[in-house]
């Protein structure tokens, strides 16, 4: 089971307290900037390429192939042909599949140190939560699903008249898979796990924000012993990931993102009736009463909002706190962001790197004008960090009111809004007053209390005094806008598989 990532570094730190943590390689060597079709590493048809840079300095780290409509083509029919009946995948014994997706976990833990200080450059977040969380994450998401690949069959089904009636599950076909540049290789994994386990193949688009991740994750691919075909990853910007919705040769689209992006997924897949999951937005409430344990629910609400650098789609932004507690719990939280360390991400006490672009820098810092504006009190933080990189200051806001933009809008930066409440019944309808529902938190020690507001959140996931609690097993998905379908645990399978029923006469016996 994954715990909460900020929980499960802290435990690994201390676990490895007698020897040395992994030295982190601050300048890795970049070995894969290209286009990954049919096992074959290429250049974009049209030779663009766009530059990918480091954001805790804003230097150009590297040149990568820039994916168009003609590669996705090119990409789309090695995935078909590799899903041919009769095709090496295709005739594979399932048991084969789950050793090969256990092979790219092997390898993926053979290159962790090198894995997490390429992930760390291209994307911002803490060496140490790259290494303990992002990349342990990765390879325990590819060993559940491995094992499940000879484990998810059809059933026998009794039937009227002289029939044998059976269900099979049959892999839906060539996958695209446009995944985010907060989570780049856990996400990779959350996609790439259940639909190899099920029998599929796929295009995979990752963000152009933080491509080199995946692109080093395909070499794996190939080196763990997948056939041509089987999985692709193109580099690029939206019209590559555009191209593959619109593509008729896809037969499923997954993507986690913004909740914009999803509702033209959604249109674009339409036109010919694709398959979607869709993990979208969200503007999580975290609900703190005043018989929580006070110490633990600020921490808590803290890392609920503050880990990797506020860039988490389950953000508990939307802090509301019990009137009793409210001034003690804003004072205590706002002393805490005040101590949050925020700096060079590969050094080893640092919790909070850059945000991961210029764009993301600009918007949080708007936002954070827009709160001060409408009313809301300043009580840490409120500015952009340092003069180089996309840093920003660790922000706290108190006596925020439900109309104000830093309350409705999906920030996705480490700016924590507090909001008062008094009633049970208020506190439930403030929170689902919003057109997300990806996750909830709720901190007492009344489980009737917490009960309660358990069956009346409208919300994929509920949390009980903690947040961020993830587990391989678990399915994770949205209400509302927050999306379509679950991932993880077996629930993550039934995204990658169709039911097809068998329903064959039986011969009668002759006399």
């Amino acid at each position: 089971m994954l715990r909460n990532l900020s929980k499960t570094i802290q435990i690994q730190k201390a676990k490895f307290a007698t020897a040395a943590a992994p030295a982190p390689n601050t300048n890795p060597e970049i070995l894969y900037s290209g286009l990954f079709i049919n096992n074959e590493w290429v250049k974009s048809s049209d030779g663009k390429t766009f530059k990918t840079e480091n954001p805790a300095t804003g230097q150009v780290i590297a040149e990568v192939q820039q994916a168009g409509k003609a590669d996705v083509d090119k990409a789309v029919k090695a995935a078909k042909e590799a899903f041919r009946l009769g095709s090496p995948w295709r005739t594979m014994d399932a048991s084969q599949r789950g050793y090969l997706i256990n092979r790219l976990a092997d390898l993926a833990e053979r290159d962790k140190t090198y894995l997490a200080s390429l992930e760390t450059l291209d994307n911002g977040k803490p060496f140490l939560a790259a290494y303990y969380g992002d990349v342990s994450a990765l390879v325990k998401n590819l060993r559940y699903y491995a094992g499940w690949a000879d484990k998810n069959h059809g059933k026998v089904l009794p039937t009227d008249g002289k029939y044998f009636a059976y269900t099979r599950h049959e892999p839906v076909g060539v996958c695209g898979q446009i995944i985010p540049w907060n989570f780049p290789l856990l996400m990779a994994s959350w996609k790439l796990g259940p639909a190899l386990a099920t029998g599929n193949t796929i295009v995979l688009k990752p963000a152009e924000q933080t491509p080199l991740t995946a692109l080093y994750l395909a070499q794996l691919i190939k080196e763990a012993g997948f056939p041509p075909g089987v999985v692709n990853v193109l580099p690029g910007y939206g019209d590559a990931g555009a191209a593959i919705v619109d593509h008729p040769d896809v037969d499923k689209v997954a993507f986690t993102g913004s909740t914009e992006v999803g509702k033209l997924i959604q249109r674009g897949a339409a036109g010919s009736v694709k398959r979607i999951t869709l993990e979208l937005g969200g503007k999580s409430p975290n609900i703190i009463l005043a018989d929580a344990d006070l110490s633990a629910a600020v921490e808590h609400a803290h890392m609920a909002l503050f880990y990797n650098m506020g860039q988490c789609c389950t953000a508990g932004s939307r802090t509301f706190v019990e009137d009793k507690i409210y001034d003690q719990f804003v004072e205590m939280s706002a002393e805490r962001a005040k101590r949050r360390v925020v700096g060079d991400p590969f050094r080893p006490d640092v919790e909070q790197g850059p945000q991961v672009d210029r764009e993301q820098h600009t918007k949080i810092l708007s936002l954070i004008e827009s709160g001060k504006k409408q009313g809301a009190k300043l009580v840490a933080g409120g500015g952009r960090h340092g003069d180089v990189g996309y840093f920003v200051q660790p922000t706290v806001f108190s006596d925020v009111k439900d109309d104000m933009d830093i309350a409705k809008i999906e920030i996705f930066g480490p700016v924590q809004q507090i909001l008062k409440f008094s009633q049970l019944d208020e506190v439930l309808e403030r929170s689902n007053n919003t057109e997300y529902g990806l996750a909830a938190a709720v901190f007492t020690k009344d489980l009737d209390k917490a009960n309660y507001l358990i069956q009346g959140l409208r919300a994929g996931t509920v949390w009980v005094n903690d947040y961020n609690v993830f587990g391989n097993q678990v399915p994770f998905g949205g209400f509302k806008q927050s999306g379509l379908g679950r991932e993880n645990g077996p629930y993550g399978l039934n995204n990658y598989t169709e039911v097809k029923a068998v329903v064959v006469k039986l011969t009668e016996k002759n006399s």
